[in-house]
């Protein structure tokens, strides 16, 4: 079955091509409407229902696509952020799990974007509850874009849909492959199939610090930093973790400002 789809952007031309791509790179999506302004992007997207709204978020000060999609009363649809923002804004997508594709568009992400839709599309239906989670994340993604800072809240997308956690909720994280296990102060740990580097970057510098290239610890559960026979932190929990000999010096005078 295909995804029904709404293109929203003020630019005629953007909607023109973002739709023929859709259309000749993405078999599982059919366009069924798009829209050039905020209030017809409305009316089209509670007339149709679609599955998924491909929503450019610089329309043009950057703040009419979330003020959209805060006045739809049945938000029980994906989006795809698409847009030209960079830095700041890339790594409020990735923190708070949010898909995007970047303009110009690449057919290969746009591709992925799509898939990541379907994924995401197939758990939300058997659990329709998640909904007010992914958009009580898309709300942290606008704050976060808003002051351009760090949020307190990253999202983490799972079979089910998508868990919001406090940062400050995580002592450790630890490279595991390609992806990253979170270690939380209860005890417990979850596996992402985010990188440690995608993590590196999301998370606020001044709380999180990279000790080596498999762990980041978070400063807040650091109980001690030992220098015999290695380099060590200790965490408050007791856990030991060797920092790298590399890292040492910018690490002790982290410790020193704090």
């Amino acid at each position: 079955m295909k995804l029904k789809a709404i293109v929203v952007d003020d630019e005629d031309l953007a909607r023109k091509n973002l739709t023929m791509l859709l259309n000749e790179f993405c078999e599982d999506v059919e366009v069924i409407g798009d829209a050039g302004n905020i209030t017809d992007a409305k009316d089209v997207i509670e007339s149709t229902n679609p599955d998924v709204v491909f929503l450019d978020i610089r329309m043009p000060s950057g703040s009419e696509g979330f003020d959209l999609l805060e006045s739809i009363e049945n938000r029980n649809f994906l989006v795809v952020f698409v847009t030209a923002f960079k830095d700041y804004a890339l790594r409020a997508f990735n923190a708070n799990a949010i898909h995007y594709v970047l303009k110009p568009v690449d057919i290969d992400d746009l591709v992925r974007a799509v898939e990541k839709v379907k994924e995401a599309k197939t758990s939300f239906s058997s659990n329709p509850e998640n909904f007010e989670t992914y958009f009580e994340s898309i709300k942290n993604l606008s704050n976060s874009m808003e002051s351009k800072g760090f949020g307190n809240k990253v999202a983490i997308s799972h079979t089910k849909g998508i868990k919001l956690i406090d940062i400050h909720d995580i002592m450790y994280l630890e490279a595991s492959g390609n992806c990253t296990v979170l270690y939380f102060k209860d005890g417990t740990r979850y596996l992402d199939t985010r990188t440690l580097k995608i993590y590196e970057g999301i998370l606020d510098p001044s709380i999180f610090y990279r000790i080596h290239k498999s762990h980041i610890v978070n400063m807040e559960y650091l109980k001690e930093y030992l220098n015999e026979d290695g380099h060590f932190a200790i965490l408050k929990n007791g856990k030991l973790l060797a920092v790298a000999r590399n890292r040492v010096s910018n690490f002790v005078k982290t410790l020193k400002s704090l």
